[in-house]
């Protein structure tokens, strides 16, 4: 009797003890997690190819002045930076060897043309003696050969002479066309061997850029594509530029292949600069911020925030996707509301409070740096998913992986809504446990209201 009496009490506390349990939370009465939104819009996408490179002078746009042989440097008239006008006299140099071997090739020339004249002399008088029997034909074709030995020696002296003035002609060296002084290396008085440098001259409005592209990436670059040019460190400036070259070949120990970008705009040479290269266009397409993409394992999602203020999650199509922007090709309607920020961790149909974008943080998150792309096409990755190894939606390729533009900190799961709790005085009790300030259940969030 006794062993039946303690086993019906035991029951009884049980089923106290259960009637008393905190029922689930369930997340239609949780309090409102605050997110920011954009509306989704009709636009033109556009995807980017990003590299790095360095300026310098177009073919044609870059010469320098040598040294025709040992001499001494006489005059140089412009210093590095001055603006040089195409037939401009840059520089002299002092070479007696030049003038000396000029004058010789002359000599040689000339003893050559008077041989040339004795041979046609002798080989006419010889052609008229055969018409009257007197010379014999050997003799005419031995004055022919005599000929055309002096008329051979005629040109190479000739040839030999105009390159002897040419070289001498260096001792003058002029701009073939106009430019700045970019470098300078001698001064008047100097003595330099032959083909030693003195002076450059570049063309600053013929500049382009030399940039190596990953092979994946080859085939999108084409040339005619717009182009931005970016310098680091120069306030955000751009210049406009267009591709005019790209290589046949890969190189196999790099696997990039080179191509040439055409810039508007006046750098210095050796300038390192950021190109953002025009991939893929799509006109008409339905944007939204590349920040509002979920990727959970194989699924890609959306939360949207409907007129009843909760976030529904939706399965969507990403198309093209750029630095800062997804193309959306099913599963959101145009000027529907996603959720840009505070969707990671937020429960399908969850009660959302829309708020402001951060002004603070905003300007600098819309700055556009050349190379920066959010991971993955912008994709959130979710805890406990692929990361960041999950496959990008196609067009991504080409756009390099940066923190995705506005993103703050991850939405904790339990928000604390009301006033911050104060900390306990040195030995007094801490907050009781059932009351006002009690830690809400793992799992839950606290009511807004105390």
């Amino acid at each position: 009797m006794s062993a039946r009496r303690t086993v019906v009490t035991i029951a009884a506390l049980a089923l106290v003890v259960a009637c008393h349990k905190a029922p689930p939370e369930d997340v239609a009465t949780t309090a409102p997690v605050p997110v920011q939104v954009e509306a989704a819009h009709l636009g033109t996408i556009t995807a980017y190819v990003r590299v790095t490179g360095t300026i310098e002078p177009a073919p044609g746009a870059d010469w320098t002045a040598t040294a025709p042989d040992k001499a001494r440097v006489t005059e140089i008239r412009f210093a590095a930076g001055d603006y040089v006008r195409q037939g401009a006299v840059v520089a002299r140099f002092d070479a007696p060897p030049l003038r000396a071997d000029v004058a010789t090739r002359a000599s040689e020339r000339s003893q050559a043309q008077a041989r040339l004249d004795n041979a046609r002399r002798n080989f006419d008088r010889l052609a008229a003696l055969l018409e009257k029997g007197i010379a014999s034909r050997k003799e005419v074709e031995d004055g022919r050969k005599e000929l055309l030995d002096a008329e051979s020696a005629v040109r190479e002296s000739g040839q030999t002479h105009a390159a002897a003035v040419d070289l001498a002609a260096r001792a003058t060296p002029i701009a073939p066309f106009s430019g700045v002084v970019a470098e300078r290396w001698h001064n008047p008085g100097d003595v330099i061997d032959a083909n030693e440098h003195v002076l450059r001259v570049v063309d600053l409005r013929r500049l382009q850029v030399t940039a190596a592209v990953p092979v994946a990436d080859a085939t999108r670059v084409v040339v005619g594509h717009a182009a931005r040019v970016t310098v680091p460190g120069g306030q955000g400036r751009e210049i406009e530029g267009k591709v005019v070259g790209t290589a046949a070949t890969v190189d196999p120990a790099t696997g990039t292949a080179a191509i040439r970008v055409a810039v508007s705009g006046a750098l210095p040479v050796g300038t390192p600069v950021e190109i953002s290269i025009v991939a893929e266009q799509r006109p008409n397409a339905l944007i939204v911020p590349a920040d509002a993409i979920v990727r959970e394992e194989n699924k890609t999602t959306v939360f949207v925030v409907g007129a009843d203020k909760k976030a529904h999650r939706r399965a969507v199509v990403v198309g093209l996707v750029s630095a800062e922007e997804a193309q959306i090709v099913s599963g959101v309607r145009d000027g529907e509301k996603v959720v840009v920020k505070g969707q990671d961790e937020l429960p399908d149909g969850a009660t959302v409070a829309v708020e402001e974008p951060d002004k603070e943080s905003e300007p600098a998150a819309e700055e556009k740096t050349p190379g920066e792309a959010p991971a993955a096409g912008g994709a959130v990755e979710r805890p406990g998913t692929g990361g960041g190894g999950a496959a990008p939606p196609a067009g991504t390729k080409g756009e390099s992986a940066a923190p995705a533009k506005g993103r703050g900190p991850t939405q904790p799961s339990a928000p604390a809504t009301g006033p911050t709790q104060p900390p306990a005085a040195a030995g007094s009790p801490g907050p009781p446990t059932g009351g006002a300030g009690a830690t809400p259940p793992k799992g839950t969030r606290p009511s807004p209201h105390p």
